[in-house]
């Protein structure tokens, strides 16, 4: 492989505005927790997979702040509550997993 190419095109990195990070207060009322989990939910998001974008409890082992199931689903919870995020398909326990779409209500207040 040539130095200096990509196997695939795009970015390799989660873009936050500096205006959200500052100016938006419900940002900055959320949780450490909660703004990890939302770095993570937006690494996901690939362009055309919102309302699709699937994650695993899993994905979170060993990320500093997330010992317990109870812990992410306490963070789901305050993201869905705060408006960040939106369940679009429930899952079950073991076959089925949950959908979750950015609602990007913020983005554009700031």
């Amino acid at each position: 492989m040539k130095k200096g190419r990509r196997d695939k095109p795009g970015a390799s990195f989660v873009a936050l505005d500096r205006k959200l990070i500052f100016r938006c207060e419900s940002f900055r009322q959320l949780s450490p927790a909660a703004v990890t989990l939302y770095i993570y939910l937006k690494a996901k998001f690939n362009g055309s997979n919102n309302g699709a974008i699937r994650f695993h409890y899993s994905e979170l082992e060993g990320v500093k702040g997330f010992c317990s199931p109870e812990t992410i689903s306490r963070t789901f919870k305050e993201l869905e509550g705060a408006g960040w995020i939106k369940r679009t398909h429930v899952g079950g326990l073991y076959r089925f997993q949950n959908d979750y779409q950015l609602t990007g209500q913020f983005d554009d207040r700031v």
